[in-house]
């Protein structure tokens, strides 16, 4: 049996880690910026998701925010310090921060509430899995700053959502609410605020027993096979379930031979 959720975490780092059993609860912790993205963040970021990548224990991981906000993108203050908008941009994402989230072989679960916007909304969309709380509000504002989504959003919304959506939300930065959320396919659940880390700890919960080459498999024919067509998707499938079963196999031989040793 699984301890509570962790309590309301310290306002002090970027980002906060906190390992509970073999779940990782990674929070994004500039509240009173609305845990807007900058430069301290995405260093602890990428080292946080570096030390889940390389941890063999962990099952599971859950992204939340801190405060009012799950994240609201970058922190617009940086732009005024680089000669452009491009520029702040690259000192934002020299490290390929959304590539290691997306690289993780867990499964990684979004618990958004509040503003979820422009990269936060991004981070959600790189998640296996969405939560919302019914407070939360999402938007894909870029267009309006001159530039297009850049945290892979223009690529994976549309893997997550229908075309259509996801190009009405990329071009026209409108605002949708949790509902409507769910409704085109950003997030699996809405619930209460606050039920949300408690929903999000059932649901990692339950990822978490399942086994992790299953896991890794099936998030890479997901991943890997729409990239091609579906003949070629079948074949990628067909394949790594042969290896499954083939490391399975491998796995109940090596059972057995130690309970004979015994």
């Amino acid at each position: 049996m699984h301890d509570s959720p962790p309590s309301p975490p310290d306002p002090q780092p970027a980002v906060l880690y906190d390992k509970r059993d073999d779940i990782a609860w990674v929070t994004l912790n500039r509240p009173d910026k609305l845990n807007a993205y900058n430069v301290a963040m995405r260093d602890a970021l990428y080292e946080v998701l570096s030390a889940a990548h390389d941890d063999p224990e962990l099952r599971a991981l859950v992204l939340r925010g801190a405060g009012n906000a799950f994240s609201t993108g970058g922190d617009v203050s940086e732009f005024g310090q680089a000669p452009s908008p491009v520029a702040a941009r690259w000192i934002r994402f020299r490290r390929d921060v959304w590539g290691r989230l997306r690289a993780l072989t867990i499964p990684t679960v979004a618990a958004v509430h509040g503003f979820t916007v422009g990269g936060g909304m991004e981070m959600a969309l790189l998640c296996d899995v969405a939560i919302a709380a019914e407070d939360a509000r999402f938007c894909l504002p870029e267009t309006g700053l001159g530039m297009i989504p850049g945290v892979a959003g223009t690529q994976t919304a549309p893997r997550r959502l229908k075309p259509g959506w996801a190009l009405d939300l990329c071009i026209t930065g409108r605002w949708i609410d949790a509902r409507q959320a769910l409704f085109v396919g950003l997030v699996a659940k809405v619930v209460p605020r606050e039920t949300l880390d408690e929903t999000a700890w059932q649901m990692a919960d339950r990822l978490s027993r399942l086994p992790r080459e299953c896991i890794v498999m099936a998030k890479r024919a997901v991943a890997e096979g729409l990239n091609g067509p579906l003949a070629a998707g079948l074949e990628l499938e067909e394949r790594l379930a042969r290896r499954l079963a083939v490391l399975q196999g491998r796995s109940a031989r090596q059972t057995r031979s130690t309970t004979r040793r015994r």
